[in-house]
Order: C-alpha cells, then sequence, then structure tokens
C-alpha cells in the first residue's frame, strides 16, 4: 500500500529541516542559519501511533529571484506540493509573520491538499499565545511548536495523521505481483516493459527521461497476475534539473515503495556506472525483493555472462542476494525469464520461516562456528520472524556487544543455505535477552 506523503515548506530559515530531524528521530537535513542551505529535497520514513508516512524536506520557497539557485530550490519545493498528501507549512512564531508567508500561503490554497500551520520557536507559552496570529494564514489548523526542544511536536504529528488520506481497501486484496521497473536514464527500461507486454504500452524514445510518471500495466503471465510499473530515469541529485525531474524521482522512489518486486535495469553495452549503483541503494534501501536486469545483451557474447556478473557482483556487494538475469528488449531474448525470476522472488520475499525451524538453524550454526570476543561466547537465546516483506528476524542473545558484523553475516548465510531467499534481503535485528527469573 502506497505511504502517504507528507511535505514541510515554508519560507527560507523558519526552521523546517529541524522540524524534519525532530520527527524522523535523527540528524539528517543539514541545519545551518543561513538561507539556502536545504537545496535537494530529503526523504525519508517516520512512523505515528502506527501509521507510517514518508516524510520530505523543502528547500525554502522564495518568490521572484532570479538567482539561479533559489529558482532551482523553489521549483523543487513546488515538485513536493504537487505529490504530497499533507503539508505542514512552516512559520516563525520568534519574528510574526512576513509578506513571504502570506506568498506561500497562497501557493498553498490552490493546491487542494490538507495544510497544517506549524509555527515553530514557540518554545514558551508567551509565543504560543502569539502565534494565534498566524490564523490570518487563512487555514483553520495551527500547532504552535519547538521543532528544537520538541515541544508540542506530538500534537502536530497527531494532525498530520489525522489529515492523512484514508487507506482505501475494496475486500481482499488480490493476489498480484508488483514489479517496478527502475534504472537510471536511457537504459532501456520502457523497451523493456514493451517487450514483456508485447505491445507499446509506454512511449519509446532514445531521449533520457521520456517517462515522466509511473505507468501501470496489468498483464498475466502464465496464469499470475502481474502489475508493471515503469518509472522515470534515477539521474544524479547534482544532475537533476528543473521540477519535473525532482518529481520523476519522487515518483520512482514511491513506486519501488509500492512494489514486491524492483527490477533495476541496466545497460549491457556501458556497464556499471555510478548512477546505476545510486538506483541500487534506492531499491535496496526500500526493502522491496530486487532483481538486476542487464538489457541490451543482444550486442555481447554469451561468453561474457559470468564475467560481467562476477564484475557487478563486485561493485555491489551489497545487494549479493539480487538474482542477476540478461536480456535483450529488441529481440525478447530473455524477456519471459526475467519475469519468471520476479514471480520467484516475489514468493520468497513474503516467506515465513516458523520460530522452530529458525532457532533450529541459527543454533546448529552457532555449534558450527561459535564466536566470542574478550573470553566471552555469543549465545543466541531466542529467535523469531516478526514481519515479512522483507523477511526481519529478531534474535535475542547475551549480550549485544559481542554481536560482530561479520559473523551476522554468518548468521543470514546460514539461513539461506537452508531457504535460500533468493532476492530478499533478509534484515537481522540483535536485542538483548531478558535475564532469566532468578538470575543476576
Amino acid at each position: 500500500m502506497d505511504k502517504p506523503l507528507v511535505a514541510i515548506v515554508g519560507r527560507p530559515n523558519v526552521g523546517k529541516s529541524t522540524l524534519f530531524n525532530r520527527i524522523i528521530g535523527y540528524r539528517l537535513s543539514i541545519i545551518e542559519d543561513q538561507i539556502g542551505v536545504t537545496r535537494d529535497r530529503i526523504y525519508a520514513e517516520a512512523d505515528w501511533n502506527g501509521r507510517e508516512f514518508v516524510i520530505v524536506d523543502t528547500g525554502g520557497i522564495v518568490f521572484n529571484d532570479e538567482d539561479p539557485i533559489h529558482k532551482s530550490v523553489t521549483q523543487q519545493a513546488a515538485a513536493a506540493l504537487e505529490e504530497a498528501d499533507v503539508l505542514v507549512f512552516v512559520v516563525d512564531s520568534s519574528c510574526g509573520s512576513s509578506p513571504l508567508d502570506y506568498e506561500v500561503a497562497k501557493k498553498l490554497r490552490g493546491c487542494g491538499k490538507p495544510v497544517i500551520v506549524a509555527a515553530n520557536k514557540a518554545d514558551n507559552d508567551n509565543r504560543s499565545w502569539d502565534s494565534a496570529e498566524f490564523y490570518e494564514l487563512g487555514f483553520e489548523t495551527l500547532v504552535p511548536i519547538s521543532a528544537l526542544n520538541g515541544r508540542c511536536v506530538a500534537d502536530l504529528l497527531d494532525q498530520i495523521v489525522a489529515a492523512m488520506p484514508d487507506r482505501e481497501t475494496d475486500g481482499e486484496e488480490e493476489d498480484i505481483v508488483k514489479i517496478a521497473v527502475v534504472g537510471r536514464p536511457n537504459v532501456g527500461k520502457s523497451s523493456m516493459v514493451n517487450a514483456i507486454l508485447g505491445r507499446d504500452r509506454v512511449i519509446v524514445s532514445d531521449v533520457a527521461g521520456t517517462t515522466r510518471d509511473a505507468i501501470d500495466s496489468l498483464f498475466e503471465h502464465k496464469g499470475k497476475k502481474v502489475s508493471l510499473v515503469d518509472t522515470a530515469g534515477i539521474r544524479k541529485a547534482g544532475k537533476i534539473q528543473g521540477s519535473i525531474e525532482y518529481y520523476t524521482v519522487l515518483r520512482a522512489i514511491r513506486a519501488m515503495e509500492r512494489s514486491d518486486v524492483t527490477m533495476i535495469v541496466i545497460d549491457g553495452n556501458e556497464g556499471l556506472r555510478d548512477g546505476d549503483k545510486r538506483v541500487a541503494g534506492f531499491a535496496h534501501d526500500s526493502g522491496r525483493a530486487c532483481m538486476i536486469v542487464v538489457n541490451k545483451w543482444d550486442l555481447v557474447t554469451d561468453e561474457a555472462i559470468k564475467e560481467y556478473a562476477d564484475s557487478v557482483r563486485a561493485q555491489l556487494p551489497f545487494m549479493s542476494y539480487a538474482p542477476i538475469v540478461f536480456t535483450s528488449a529488441l529481440t525478447g531474448k530473455g524477456v519471459p525469464a526475467a519475469v519468471d525470476t520476479a514471480i520467484d522472488i516475489c514468493a520468497y520475499h513474503s516467506m515465513r520461516i516458523s520460530t522452530g525451524e529458525l532457532n533450529r538453524i541459527l543454533q546448529n550454526a552457532v555449534d558450527a562456528h561459535p564466536f566470542s570476543r574478550k573470553g566471552r561466547e555469543l549465545k543466541i537465546k531466542y529467535a523469531s520472524m516478526v514481519e515479512v516483506k522483507p523477511p526481519r528476524i529478531v534474535v535475542n542473545v547475551n549480550d549485544t556487544k559481542l554481536v560482530h558484523f561479520s559473523y551476522k553475516r554468518y548468521l543470514e548465510n546460514c539461513i539461506r543455505k537452508v531457504y535460500s531467499y533468493e532476492g530478499t534481503p533478509l534484515v537481522l535485528v540483535f536485542r538483548q535477552a531478558k535475564k532469566e527469573r532468578g538470575g543476576r
């Protein structure tokens, strides 16, 4: 299910990034007392009272400014407005309303989206009372807050969650494999979609960025329903120009978020580039099942397959679980196998291991290769798979300080020897086991 998107907007230097960091619980956005620090939009996942959402920090909106950087910041903020479900309009209660606040308010009223005014820097009762002047901006919901010390931010989050659109439920969800086709521009994503569908569902062009919006197509493959999403190319942040391309990156990321499988398309003629690695990083972080599709393989000999695959593995060590499929969208070679692979790894993505079986596997792994640090031996007390899509395993141990990343990887490999979980990241979380009753 698509997570709601919440955009934090406002004029420069009112504390948007401070609020963003406060909501997500750690410092991600750069905070400086200088106009224009936040230029690119920054995205993060957040949740409040069990409701998950994506939050985006934007640069300060400046109107009628000929400075190219300020114009670009305003453009990308406008792109966030277009895609957002809820808008948090941050103003500064320490200095009161400004003409630019009214200009921003006028822009927001035309969006047709829920708007919550967050009167920031209201770190005492007097400023909270004075914040009432911001009702003149024309919005019903106003929450005085202090993003710096957290004052009333919980009240703001209550209002944000209340304004989010309800999840659409039409009875039981159909058993459909959802595949997002992603990649940097001009690697053949749209051609791949057309090859899979067997018809020209998506316009194909040699001009990078032809596909501006995500386009969903439903089809059947060997009796299985599949939903295919073609997305615009993801470019390096510094190369993105204008609101349209900021918007397409956001759509691509959201397409991954709502898919079961991410199909990362790379150009077999060009080899793995930095842009491909960036796309792979987005896909891995989304937690979806992943596969790598090497397109345009019709121009390369079959003998080079192993060498090429080894090179990709070496450059993407964090995606060792992702299968690599070689295809040619032009001739159709390997395309059915790519869809077969996507369906297979989708099944792994939702597969659950019973608690008893999981503990047996991990205990056998520890017995085969015990691990100790500074004279203390790591002991696994209990493990359980608490979630799927992706599979998330909580491992209770005698001391979390004894867990080394190499041993964590060893335990993951032991699980994969029994259940391959091809294409799916395994998330192992280590927790301190509670002391047994009567223990010291």
